[in-house]
């Protein structure tokens, strides 16, 4: 009998009272024996942790964090920590005693930890060591704190388990919307659980499964798909950065491997670079893998033959959203069709709906809303967009347009409803929130941001800027690339830069975006 059942496992739905799923597979797997859940990274780097110490940990944590006080009781608790053991000992440590975690990411610039901090308005915020400097930085009046400072202090009175439910807030997170600007994602118990038993059984999670972690940790495909993945398998992640050669050399130690497409073009780039010998040793390990999967932007076909070409392993494609959890996946068994994401996951509803917001035809293009459990509770602080994002139906408007294949069934992503949201290098990105940062450059005049088709099919979306230089200004592209690299992450920077004498407007003065996307994939000038 599985753990945390749901009260209907046809939907993977939790009332709202009752424990936190999560919470509770958490306590067995520390109950039940001496297994790993976060793996020896090697090198000299820290040792493996097993669940008895990872909870133990945790929860030491949580009582510091508690202060004396019964509960966290939905309190938002940022914590800026790198991948690896510390970082599970805070993020299950803020769970277990009730708060609401916060991932903040070494990636992000100076200014979008303030923006994060000072939306999400933590009183607290836990830092590695390395990154106080930076967390104080960004956390105003807020108390920044190491986890060995929070797991040592005096917490009398504040001892046992906290009773967390599956309605309460469990994580938020940071996703780029239209409005250009990060919104806070709020995911109760309930809402992360349903999308982890959903893949529990679509992709047969099992406790002896081994996970090599590469993911950045502040979005869901990272933290929740695979991290939480793992950890409520009961099974083992292994951290470590990306970098292509290493990962190739751990293939053959693990049984999961998640990543992006960029990642996968990386990969089959360091493959083709290298000898013969070392091409066979890589591919003897990979054909070990249990299951390969690709997510966070659409996945090109001639990507996926030259992995499967070189490993024997069909990368499982699948697509989700922050606000959703995962919705769709190629199937685990049968047929993974190249440039589909697959069919609805165990408790997903998906309808593809036209202009008319009426179900389309198979074989019809429309936008995909959706309903599940595992549905986000509302924007942070944010009523009205919340509203915004469903439909009368009480269906949650993806933006995303798709098409249902009237034969297999598998749908495929033709595109986003809005040009303003870009996926590239396996991230979302918000075109107006890099606009209004360029905007601040003495040479632009005006600036569109576009997510250009890339040619060498490693991005997605390649981050374009389109700007109009002032009179008598000039501007290349490695000089945007110096004045953003301060005011954006490295993943938000444009890759290209295209010059114009103006951008076209409509009668009402907003910029047509799809004019510039037919311009450039058509060439011309630019940068």
């Amino acid at each position: 009998m599985p753990l945390a059942s749901p009260d209907d496992p046809r939907t993977f739905q939790w009332a709202s009272s009752a424990p936190a799923p999560l919470i509770e597979r958490l306590r067995a797997h520390a109950a039940g024996g001496d297994s790993v859940a976060i793996g020896s990274a090697g090198d000299g780097g820290p040792a493996a942790l097993g669940y008895g110490p990872l909870w133990e940990r945790a929860q030491a944590l949580g009582q510091g964090l508690r202060g004396g006080r019964p509960s966290l009781a939905g309190e938002p608790i940022a914590f800026l920590i790198p991948p690896g053991r510390a970082y599970a000992e805070a993020l299950v440590g803020v769970l277990a005693a009730g708060g609401m975690a916060v991932p903040l990411s070494p990636l992000h610039t100076a200014p979008e930890l303030a923006y994060i901090v000072g939306n999400a308005a933590p009183a607290r915020i836990v830092a590695a060591p390395e990154l106080c400097e930076r967390a104080t930085a960004a956390a105003g009046d807020r108390l920044v704190c190491t986890p060995e400072e929070i797991g040592t202090a005096n917490t009398s009175g504040a001892g046992g388990d906290v009773a967390v439910t599956a309605g309460a807030p469990a994580i938020m997170l940071y996703t780029s919307g239209t409005t250009g600007r990060p919104k806070g994602v709020v995911l109760s118990h309930g809402a992360v659980a349903a999308t982890l038993a959903s893949l529990e059984v679509a992709w047969r999670w099992r406790p002896d499964d081994r996970l090599l972690h590469v993911l950045p940790l502040h979005h869901t495909h990272g933290l929740i798909v695979a991290l939480l993945g793992a950890l409520w398998a009961g099974a083992t992640a292994t951290f470590m950065p990306f970098e292509a050669t290493g990962v190739w050399d751990r293939l053959a130690d693990v049984t999961l491997f998640m990543a992006v497409p960029t990642m996968y073009a990386k990969l089959i780039d360091a493959y083709r670079a290298a000898t013969p010998e070392r091409r066979a040793t890589w591919s003897a390990g990979a054909r070990r893998l249990r299951l390969c999967t690709s997510g966070s932007a659409a996945l090109p076909a001639p990507l996926l033959r030259a992995f499967e070409e070189a490993t024997g392993q069909t990368i499982l494609e699948r697509y989700g959203m922050t606000e959703i959890g995962m919705a769709l996946s190629n199937r685990y068994d049968g047929t993974r069709v190249a440039g589909a994401v697959g069919v609805p996951l165990p408790g997903v509803e998906i309808d593809i709906v036209g202009d008319d917001e009426q179900p389309v035809r198979d074989g019809d293009a429309g936008e995909l809303r959706v309903r599940t459990p595992q549905l986000f509770s509302g924007y942070h602080g944010d009523a009205g967009a919340t509203a915004a994002s469903y439909d009368a139906a009480g269906r949650f408007r993806t933006g995303d347009t798709g098409v249902r294949d009237p034969q297999g069934g598998v749908i495929r992503l033709l595109g986003r409803t809005s040009v303003d949201v870009l996926k590239s290098g396996g991230y979302k990105i918000s075109a107006l929130e890099i606009e209004a940062a360029l905007r601040d450059h003495p040479a632009i005049a005006d600036v569109a941001v576009i997510g250009a088709p890339d040619p060498t099919l490693t991005w997605g979306d390649l981050v374009t800027a389109c700007v109009v230089l002032r009179q008598g200004a000039s501007l290349t592209l490695d000089e945007l690339k110096a004045f953003a690299r301060d005011r954006l992450a490295v993943y938000k920077i444009p890759r290209a830069l295209r010059v114009c004498a103006a951008l076209p407007r409509n009668a009402m003065g907003k910029v047509q975006k799809r004019q510039l996307l037919d311009a450039v994939a058509g060439g011309g000038d630019g940068q």
